[in-house]
């Protein structure tokens, strides 16, 4: 739906908190507008970030949000771990974990649903379905569900405080000597993550209302072979495209990442990128611990026994 208003004489701050606010919208609504470039300011496309100009005319057209995942009962599910707080389960590559507009199906929130309806109370916001952490569309492995609210804030605060342990890997292009640790901010802009490697790429990107987030990455050597290293890689943050970011910046982009690593990323054989969510770790709300593993794809398999 199209809207016209006029900003108050008031309005300051933020475009986009203003706009919510003159609107009288949830400012997740306004947000997803800005990201689809459905937001003009005296007829200019405006970003967010841009400050709040009084009296000014914006033109946004409001795409309505999704709404609770509808059950698909005949949706495959992997099931990894079951507690009564919550549940892991084993995404596939290609599977988004929940929808995005209303009536969007086939993602992992849709068949979460329909095993374990109470998911779909847990969440904040109403299209998570209890989904408490986010896996790229093209990524698999472990991905955690909270089935009622009080657990959805008790691990979301557990990932915030750095309490859970997740583990992935990555299969990247090139030959990696050795371990180590990339701590570079990430900006995102234009359904991109822009590496700051310093202060000047820092005030640029700040400049360009993408501002760059803390970001930490730790890499070991897996297994090397004659063109590729896989590597074992825990995220201490959870910026998104953090890890393939991260590689990128490093020079090791993850085969099969054309996003970040160009055309030469392409990889013959692969049909998706390397990168796989394979270890979960966690103290489940009210006890016990939860420790889980995702089994390497079929397709991720087979490339990794063709290096050998």
């Amino acid at each position: 739906m199209k809207h016209e208003l006029r900003l108050p004489l008031t309005a300051q701050g933020r475009l986009d908190r203003a706009v919510a606010d003159a609107l009288g919208v949830g400012r997740a609504v306004v947000k997803r507008a800005f990201q689809l470039g459905d937001v003009r300011v005296r007829g200019k496309r405006a970003r967010a970030s841009d400050p709040a100009s009084p009296g000014a005319l914006v033109e946004i057209e409001l795409t309505p949000p999704a709404g609770p995942p509808e059950p698909e009962p005949g949706a495959p599910l992997r099931v990894l771990a079951e507690h009564p707080r919550l549940v892991v389960v084993d995404k596939p590559a290609g599977v988004a974990v929940h929808p995005l507009a209303p009536g969007e199906g086939g993602t992992l929130a849709n068949a979460v649903v329909a095993r374990y309806p109470e998911c779909a109370e847990a969440s904040p916001e109403a299209r998570e379905g209890g989904a408490v952490q986010r896996l790229d569309l093209e990524t698999s492995g472990c991905v955690v569900f909270a089935r009622d609210a009080e657990a959805w804030e008790a691990i979301h605060e557990a990932l915030r405080a750095r309490k859970v342990e997740k583990l992935y890997l990555a299969l990247v292009l090139g030959r990696v000597s050795s371990g180590g640790v990339i701590s570079v901010p990430l900006a995102q802009r234009g359904g991109r993550v822009l590496p700051a490697p310093d202060q000047v790429a820092e005030e640029r990107l700040a400049a360009k209302g993408a501002t760059p987030r803390p970001a930490e990455t730790h890499y070991e050597v897996e297994r090397a072979f004659d063109r590729h290293t896989l590597l074992r890689v825990r995220i201490v943050t959870g910026v998104m495209h953090q890890i393939r970011a991260h590689l990128a910046h490093l020079g090791y982009p993850v085969a099969g990442d054309t996003q970040y690593g160009g055309e030469a990323a392409a990889v013959p054989g692969l049909s998706r990128h390397f990168l796989h969510a394979w270890r979960l770790a966690l103290d489940a709300p009210g006890g016990g611990r939860i420790e889980v593993e995702s089994p390497l794809p079929a397709e991720l398999a087979r490339f990794l026994a063709g290096l050998e």
